[in-house]
Order: structure tokens, then sequence, then C-alpha cells
């Protein structure tokens, strides 16, 4: 088989691999601390064990399953998100975690005082 010679490099070939190079360690560099804020954190300690059971807090009756999925005030849902540092968040208070579901119903108790959960929030197209 014939090989044709090779072109020989010109100013133009090389500027546009040195570009080409400048943009991908430019991407690569501004990239790296969002891809390594996304990798999730190892934590030493395993996450508290659940208390499940019932309380009086505050004239309000609360009710936590053994699973921690699913805390009722005075009868009514309250709907809780488990978080994977294994810390738990509430629908009445997105910015603040607690370390257990009851954890969590006293501080929902606090925030609403004397004011009900709502019956039949829509929640994933669902009534409760």
């Amino acid at each position: 088989m014939y090989a044709a010679p090779a072109a020989p490099l010109t100013r133009r070939a090389v500027l546009r691999t040195a570009f080409t190079a400048a943009v991908f360690a430019g991407t690569a560099a501004a990239l790296a601390p969002l891809l390594r804020a996304r990798r999730p954190r190892q934590t030493l300690t395993p996450a508290p064990l659940t208390p499940a059971g019932e309380e009086t807090y505050r004239g309000r009756h609360i009710a936590v399953d053994a699973a921690g999925s699913s805390v009722r005030i005075d009868g009514r849902a309250l709907h809780v998100m488990r978080r994977s540092d294994g810390t738990y968040l509430s629908g009445i208070n997105h910015f603040q975690s607690y370390a257990t579901p009851l954890e969590l119903a006293r501080a929902a108790v606090d925030e609403l005082g004397t004011t009900q959960l709502a019956f039949g929030a829509a929640h994933h197209g669902r009534q409760e």
C-alpha cells in the first residue's frame, strides 16, 4: 500500500491543537470542584436508632412508627423525608434536619403552635 507523505505542520494546525487542549484543560478545572462536591461523603458514625412510640408534647399527641417513615401529630400525617446522611426533614421546615423522627415531630409542634396539620394535603398525587 502506498502512504501519502504527511502534510507539513502549519502554524494554524499548531494553534488549533493548543486551543483545543486549553479548552479541555479549562473545562476540566472548572468542573472538578462540582464533580467532587457531588460525591457522597462517608459518615464514620452510624445513624442513630429510630425511637418508635407515642408521646404527648406540649399538649399534642405524637406517634412515630418503628421505621420512622410515618409521623403523626394529633392523628394527622406529617410528611417526613430521610436524608442520605441519616437525618430527617419535614414539610414544616425544609431547612433544618433532625437526628430522629421524634425530634423532628417535636420541632414541628413548636413551629405549628396551635395550628393543626392540614388533612388531605396532596403529596405525590395521593390524598391522605
